[in-house]
């Protein structure tokens, strides 16, 4: 881009608009092409989803794959730093009532509380802390606010960081090579999508106020929280389940009943696609190999098959094909997440390294001096001019 370049002309019906499509910054983790979806450092992210995790959280973080080195080195970091969590950082989540809140009002209050017991001010290493701890963080949340205080396994972040999860929520055998499996997959599919997104937005102006990575984190979450956001894959299972068969002739009777109540289609469209987005497919694909006889896998996987050409008969709607969270759920499911109003908190955590690389990047801006802080300007309203 040249200097003084004109990228986009505003006018007055950009205004309350949420600044939809308004460019207001650049990033370097990721893009979403609207024809061929997420891109991660410039790989599709098609490319990357049978890589480990920790392999992608170091692309967002360095900007090129490692080397066998650079991955060992890595892993080993982040395995110490998962060993050397503060003691009793995580008891605050002890005390909450199990049950209550919501699980993602407990996944902010955790990343807090681990921010209260060992904020550094250095943006990596407070961010490289916070991807080691989160698989302990999250596996307390599983059992505390499900009352299983007593089911919670000691740490083992050898395992790698999904692995220490499952096995703190004290799966094994069989049943956690398939969760494992689809967690990964999973993860790698969330862990960014540009800069604009709510959560990652959100969790960039806290940062840009030199406020912690674990305050910028913790807002993030709870941008992710609300139903027109992070909530998505579990308000899709409900959906799923709602229509409780995978037969195409009662699918369609059911959406377009939906549509005439003008009620949502979950699963469908998306902001910035004009495609299907291809993480739908690849899930629908890890799906026929993992759980293929799963009667919400199949209800999901007969959805993308009928509802695009329902969605086209509606002229306004300008991207009828299947985004991220018309499986996504389903396939949580499967593999023994019983529970739908966990699905954000899985979404959240994914989230964490690709939100902490665009901050660390914000913070080395030009020349290490850092972004601004975000100041957006305002429009005057109804505000005539008054005088007591």
């Amino acid at each position: 881009m040249a200097d003084e370049e004109d990228l986009f002309t505003i006018t007055t019906n950009h205004l309350d608009s949420g600044m939809r499509g308004i460019p207001v910054g650049t990033c370097q983790t990721s893009y979403v092409d609207p024809l061929e979806g997420v891109h991660y450092v410039g790989y599709p992210v098609g490319d990357l989803a049978n890589l480990e995790e920790e392999d992608v959280i170091y692309l967002l973080l360095n900007k090129h794959l490692p080397n066998p080195e650079e991955s060992a080195a890595f892993r080993a970091e982040l395995t110490h730093r998962a060993e050397e969590i503060p003691t009793g950082a995580l008891r605050v989540l002890e005390s909450l009532t199990p049950g209550s809140g919501h699980p993602m009002d407990w996944l902010s209050i955790g990343i807090m509380a681990l921010g209260a017991a060992d904020t550094t001010g250095d943006v990596r290493i407070d961010s490289m802390n916070l991807i080691a701890r989160m698989p302990e963080l999250m596996a307390r949340i599983f059992l505390l606010r499900g009352g299983k205080k007593e089911e919670l396994k000691p740490r083992k972040p050898e395992l790698g960081l999904v692995e220490n999860f499952v096995h703190m929520l004290g799966v094994d055998g069989k049943e956690a090579e398939k969760m494992t499996r689809v967690l990964k997959f999973f993860f790698i599919l969330h862990m960014d999508h540009g800069g604009g997104n709510l959560s990652t937005f959100s969790g960039k102006a806290v940062a840009s106020g030199r406020a912690s990575v674990y305050a910028s984190l913790a807002s993030a979450m709870n941008a992710l929280s609300g139903p027109l956001h992070g909530r998505a894959n579990q308000s899709c299972l409900e959906f799923v389940q709602r229509i409780g068969t995978s037969d195409h002739k009662e699918i369609e009777d059911f959406v377009r009943a939906e549509l005439a109540a003008r009620r949502p289609i979950y699963g469908f469209g998306h902001g910035v696609l004009r495609a299907e987005d291809p993480r739908a497919r690849l899930l629908i694909e890890l799906g026929s190999e993992i759980c293929p006889d799963d009667s919400n896998f199949k209800i999901a996987k007969s959805l993308r098959e009928v509802v695009p050409n329902i969605l086209k008969e509606i002229p306004k709607i300008s991207n009828p094909y299947p985004n991220v969270d018309l499986a996504s759920g389903s396939l949580l499911h499967s593999v023994g997440f019983r529970k739908p109003d966990y699905y954000t908190t899985f979404f959240g955590w994914a989230r964490v390294a690709g939100i902490s690389a665009q901050i660390m990047d914000e913070r080395n801006a030009r020349g290490g001096r850092g972004t601004p802080i975000y100041r957006p300007k305002y429009i005057a309203k109804n505000q005539l001019e008054r005088r007591i």
